[in-house]
């Protein structure tokens, strides 16, 4: 099959819209790939083997599809524009190891979907390009059902990418950080043009590269707590740890307590959360979890 019969062209994509009188709607982040070569490195990245498996969420009108139906064994994907279901029924007609389903991901059983439609113990990756407004619920809600999915490939925006891999003492890092990492190793690998889609979106894209850890990198108590304390640290950024801490767990600890558990975590009050290591974070968390209250230790 030779490139220029791909989906990904500026001349087949403006042919499909044209027959199918399509209409982005910005409302559902609609900007598709029109270059094959991009689409290329993100299988690449993505490290697809033989005989895996492939989720896609938002395949649009199939270019990206279309390349994980070549390379991979099986696909699913998640389209919630049902105007694309008879556009997808027919791009990707050749290709019969390819189910759409028309669902909206934040509200599928993903988990009945991979024993569906996958083999026990096969290796499945998720590959898509996410509506960039809607990226971050979708990866947590992805990362903390802890499906059996062994890796993550996904076009992004830009600046969430670089947040979502950055590491302490960066302007980029902070909750969404600790959050994407404690599932994940996580890397950006390439970043794309605007030029690459049809429409131009507004901003900047990357490729964000997600490894599942077999394990968290840190021990915690609790997660939820965890998580709550971490973004706690992050509520005001040029507040200092303490102050933060301070004002969103007034109800339970003084300023002085604070700074006291601080100090017995080992933690200087006066440093600010992007400075801190996850671990740092898992020890404070930890520390300020066995201390509080029993009857507040179940609140979100």
């Amino acid at each position: 099959m030779t490139t220029n019969k791909f989906i990904a062209t500026p001349s087949r994509t403006k042919e499909i819209l044209s027959k199918y009188h399509f209409s982005f709607k910005k409302s559902l982040g609609q900007n598709f790939l029109i270059d094959s070569n991009i689409l290329e490195n993100i299988i690449e990245h993505a490290g697809i083997e033989k005989g895996a498996g492939a989720i896609e969420i938002g395949p649009g009108i199939g270019a990206l599809t279309e390349q994980l139906a070549i390379h991979a064994d099986q696909v699913i994907a998640f389209e919630i524009d049902q105007r694309l279901l008879p556009v997808l029924a027919d791009t990707l007609e050749p290709y019969p190891n390819v189910t759409i389903l028309h669902q909206d991901i934040l509200e599928a059983d993903v988990a009945n979907m991979i024993t569906t439609y996958f083999k026990h113990e096969q290796p499945i990756h998720l590959v898509a390009n996410l509506p960039y407004y809607i990226t971050t619920p979708i990866l947590m809600k992805i990362l903390r059902e802890d499906l059996a999915v062994n890796s993550f490939t996904v076009m992004i925006q830009k600046e969430v990418a670089e947040r979502m891999a950055a590491g302490p003492n960066n302007k980029s890092y902070g909750s969404l950080s600790i959050a994407i990492q404690y599932y994940t190793k996580a890397e950006v690998v390439m970043h794309v043009p605007k030029r690459a889609f049809m429409p131009q979106p507004n901003v900047d894209s990357s490729i964000l590269k997600l490894v599942k850890r077999i394990q968290p990198p840190v021990q915690v108590d609790n997660e939820d707590f965890f998580f709550r304390m971490v973004q706690a640290s992050f509520a005001q950024r040029r507040k200092t740890l303490r102050n933060n801490l301070t004002n969103h767990f007034q109800s339970l600890f003084t300023k002085e307590q604070v700074t006291q558990y601080l100090e017995k975590a080992g933690i200087d009050g006066n440093r600010r959360g992007e400075s801190l290591t996850m671990e740092e974070f898992a020890l404070l968390a930890n520390t300020l979890y066995r201390i509080q209250p029993k009857e507040d230790k179940n609140e979100g």
